[in-house]
């Protein structure tokens, strides 16, 4: 298990840079996992509505959206959320968002 220290906080992550205990996640622990997981230097008001949509949503339903639901919520297509988070909406925006790893996550 790594960890990552972030504005003197240190944070674990699974072996696949996921968050353990999403309780944790602030704008801030965002921004840095942005940085250190997908490179993204700077989030933009793009980012921040596919971060705060996978959080909500799995802070009523207990798990990430399906894709497909995402993009039809932010109005935001799927080629552009790959832009946004080159490791996908799964994969790179997830972690963004603090979630743990969805299923069927590879």
């Amino acid at each position: 298990m790594a960890e990552l220290e972030i504005k003197g906080k240190n944070l674990k992550l699974n072996e696949d840079g996921f968050l353990t205990n999403p309780e944790v996640w602030d704008k801030e622990i965002a921004e840095e996992l942005a940085k250190v997981t997908e490179g993204i230097q700077a989030m933009t008001e793009e980012h921040w509505r596919i971060v705060n949509y996978i959080r909500d949503y799995y802070l009523q339903k207990g798990q990430a959206p399906m894709v497909r639901k995402m993009v039809n919520e932010t109005g935001i297509n799927l080629k552009h959320i790959y832009q946004l988070f080159p490791s996908g909406p799964a994969k790179g925006a997830c972690k963004v968002a603090g979630l743990p790893k969805p299923d069927g996550c590879v």
